[in-house]
């Protein structure tokens, strides 16, 4: 089993490990602050280092309880000690605009009762596609707007880990048309954008929308009947 680091410290960069497995290219470590993808978010990329060698992560996907790191370079030996290390940049670019989508989400639950029916990033980009019979353009510039003003209330973000039946005792926790929580899943992870929005995500998030910056939708377009997608992006800004 590999100890998931990001789901409780987003900002953690670099980490010690173990190597617990090997398989070819890919090494699973007994933890990691890689995050595998999913939810819509990419995977991590970034590099370990051991005694004697080191190597590009390019690809990292979770296996059952583990998580794999597949190597673009030589491979270290099951038992070898790692130093690993986050492209940061990219990781963060992530994290903003994760956290935008979910600011983006509770703004329109909340003025719209519109549930989500899927969504994607990359770094700096994403869309969402929300359950509405009709879009317009003085729509989507109130979204824009909505969404600004609850970024610029510097809103605290959290995380939670609870029991499955705790988490599904939250009301409207799975804002997803379709519940993809399989049942084999005994522990929720929640992300609360405190007096906004509270859903159940396993993604990166920044800790206050104040570094989300500033959200511009960029484009919008019918996907279905009742079907509409909006797409986002953030400036990269000079923190990071």
């Amino acid at each position: 089993m590999t100890e998931q680091l990001y789901q409780t410290d987003g900002y953690l960069k670099e980490f010690d490990a173990v190597v617990a497995a090997v398989d070819g290219q890919a090494v699973a470590l007994d933890c990691t602050a890689f995050y595998p993808g999913g939810g819509g978010q990419p995977a991590d990329v970034g590099s370990l280092v051991w005694d004697g060698g080191s190597s590009q992560v390019v690809k990292v996907k979770r296996r059952g309880a583990e998580v794999w790191h597949t190597l673009s370079g030589e491979v270290p030996p099951e038992g070898a000690p790692v130093y690993g290390q986050l492209d940061w940049q990219r990781r963060y670019y992530l994290m903003r605009t994760h956290t935008a989508l979910h600011v983006l989400c509770g703004v329109v639950w909340r003025d719209y009762g519109a549930a989500v029916t899927g969504g994607n990033m990359e770094p700096l980009k994403g869309r969402m596609d929300f359950e509405f019979e009709t879009m317009r353009k003085e729509l989507v510039a109130e979204i824009e707007a909505n969404v600004n003003a609850e970024v610029a209330k510097n809103h605290q973000v959290r995380v939670a880990i609870l029991p499955r039946e705790e988490a599904f005792e939250i009301p409207d926790l799975i804002r997803t048309k379709i519940n993809l929580l399989p049942p084999q899943i005994q522990e929720v992870r929640t992300v609360e954008i405190v007096d906004l929005d509270l859903q159940a995500d396993g993604g990166t998030h920044v800790a206050n929308t104040r570094e989300v910056g500033p959200v511009r939708v960029v484009d919008y377009k019918s996907k279905g009947a009742i079907n509409k997608r909006i797409y986002i992006e953030l400036d990269a800004g000079e923190n990071e």
